[in-house]
């Protein structure tokens, strides 16, 4: 690979790529003798039982969420902390087919792999000591990592005045297993969700969040991924790579001194070694060369902040929005399976779908963000009740316009729709029935093409990377699961229901659009529509195994 770093990450998106005859490299096969765990636990590590308490403790709406008028906060204590990881990472049902059982969880994950790690740093709160808290989904409890003395715990009290931090992490070798050399890029959009699904779950309890400008050093370090000791005996693949670290609760505005956090966690106790999830791995070298190309150091230049170009409050909700609960919609998220080819949805629906993928300031989820959009969309419009089926593109920061129409196929309309409201950027670029090429371009998949719309979420890409630096790949693509996030609970909300597409043909999408070299970049794919369901399937409650803890 090349040396520049930024070209290490152009050489690994254009070598993981699919191509219409030919996929990214993976083993072609799936080897159910080294099957991840998709559970992480420290044993030796005291637990700490969260309550289910979500749907008990919330009762915010769900248009309250895109509200800036924010629900009444509630305090930090151990319901809430249960409340937020429930709506955030804990398991929504089990499925079960014959003999095998598997779990759903709150934020989706591609293949249902789940890299993702969830951490907690908490001050003394009521009902939960202060430290580092390692989150596990399958028994919704915490493990206690790093218990300060009790010099530590007064200073986490001054640094973290009434907030806590959440950690995620990622490993690689989870989607790696299924997915092999693109795995990297499912691990990122996935922590995308994950971020969204946080920021989701604090707004439900009236608590901000954002996600704080550090080096991954200083997140492994804290979270005590960087641990050797603890970590020694297990193999690499198995470890953990340091992703964001968020500040939560009632008063998230405040500035957090986070060398004083790692003070603290360097000079405290710690207990647990992690579980081994495989016992065989295999390697796949680019992962690791693009791992390390996109490590953020201290040095990394600061982002320039999000653009709000959008009116304050959004466009008006939905008669049936007014009943649901945020808990709810949270809770029952899931990714379609099949779409019926046949459900339409108002152009009003849509629109408002679109205007929620628009940064607000104070409004979830894109305030937990803290750079400017870099993300469009490609859509192609299926069944939409008074838009014209056809082939669209949606500008999320009006700066980028002039940009992304001198980028596409210069014969493109450019129209913008009869009824659309003016502050979305939505133009018609050709009209006709692209239900098979939306089918053929992700990856032949026909669920992209039965639904209402599908869409591609495009990146101003080749620039903002050689602006900000190689561990902006990453950025790009956790909004794109930021992104992924709101269009899942805007079609739960809606009464139908979407998926995310990670496996697509990325120059056949771009060929489309007429692109023609790296400037702008196909990240993922999405799709939303009338569900089928698999009947042969039981779903189950998510914790009946939990008998006895409070709901």
């Amino acid at each position: 690979m090349p040396e520049n770093d930024v070209d290490v990450i152009l050489d690994y998106h254009s070598r993981t790529k699919h191509h219409l005859h030919r996929f990214a490299a993976s083993l072609g096969y799936l080897d159910w003798a080294s099957q991840p765990n998709p559970f992480r636990t420290f044993e030796g590590a005291k637990t700490v039982d969260l309550p289910l308490s979500a749907r008990g403790i919330s009762s915010t709406r769900y248009a309250e969420l895109y509200s800036t008028r924010s629900a009444p906060s509630a305090p930090v204590n151990l319901d809430t902390v249960g409340a937020l990881f429930e709506l955030a990472l804990g398991l929504s049902a089990w499925k079960q087919f014959e003999q095998t059982r598997w779990s759903l969880r709150s934020n989706p994950s591609s293949g249902n792999l789940h890299p993702t790690e969830g951490y907690a740093i908490v001050p003394e709160v009521e009902g939960l000591e202060a430290g580092v808290y390692h989150y596990s989904p399958r028994d919704h409890r915490l493990e206690w990592r790093c218990m300060p003395a009790r010099e530590g715990v007064e200073r986490l009290a001054r640094l973290l005045p009434g907030n806590l931090l959440i950690g995620l992490s990622s490993i690689h070798w989870r989607e790696a297993w299924k997915y092999g050399e693109r795995a990297f890029r499912y691990c990122q959009h996935d922590i995308g969700h994950a971020i969204a699904t946080v920021r989701y779950a604090a707004a439900a309890l009236g608590w901000n969040a954002r996600i704080l400008d550090t080096s991954d050093g200083m997140i492994a370090d804290v979270l005590g991924l960087a641990r050797k000791e603890d970590f020694s005996g297990i193999d690499e693949a198995d470890r953990e790579h340091p992703a964001a670290l968020l500040l939560v609760g009632p008063g998230s505005d405040v500035e957090i001194d986070i060398a004083g956090v790692n003070d603290v966690v360097r000079s405290s106790a710690w207990a647990g070694r992690p579980n081994a999830l495989s016992p065989d791995h295999t390697r796949w070298g680019a992962i690791d060369v693009v791992a390390e190309a996109t490590w953020r150091n201290e040095e990394a230049l600061p982002l320039p902040g999000p653009v709000f170009a959008a009116p304050t409050d959004g466009l008006s909700r939905d008669s049936n929005e007014s009943g649901l609960l945020a808990g709810d919609i949270i809770l029952q998220r899931r990714s379609a399976v099949a779409l019926d080819d046949s459900t339409s949805i108002p152009s009003q629906t849509f629109y408002r779908m679109l205007d929620r993928l628009l940064p607000r300031p104070n409004v979830a989820p894109w305030d937990v963000l803290s750079w400017q959009q870099h993300l469009h969309c490609g859509i192609f419009v299926h069944r939409v009740d008074g838009l014209a089926p056809g082939l669209y593109f949606f500008v999320r920061n009006r700066d980028s316009l002039e940009n992304i129409k001198a980028a596409l196929d210069p014969s493109f309309q450019f129209e913008h729709p009869e009824g659309c409201p003016e502050h979305l950027l939505l133009f018609r670029l050709i009209g006709g029935d692209f239900r098979q090429h939306a089918q053929v371009v992700s990856c032949r998949q026909k669920i992209a093409g039965a639904g209402a719309f599908s869409l591609g979420m495009i990146a101003e890409f080749r620039e903002s990377l050689r602006s900000f630096g190689p561990w902006w790949y990453r950025r790009l693509f956790w909004e794109s699961g930021v992104l992924g996030q709101v269009l899942y609970l805007e079609a739960e909300a809606a009464g139908i229901r979407g998926t995310g597409i990670g496996c697509y043909f990325d120059d056949a999408f771009h060929s489309i659009l007429g692109l023609r070299d790296n400037q702008l970049q196909s990240l993922y794919h999405f799709t939303i529509g009338g569900p089928v369901e698999d009947t042969r399937l039981m779903t189950l409650p998510p914790y009946a195994h939990l008998e006895g803890r409070s709901r």
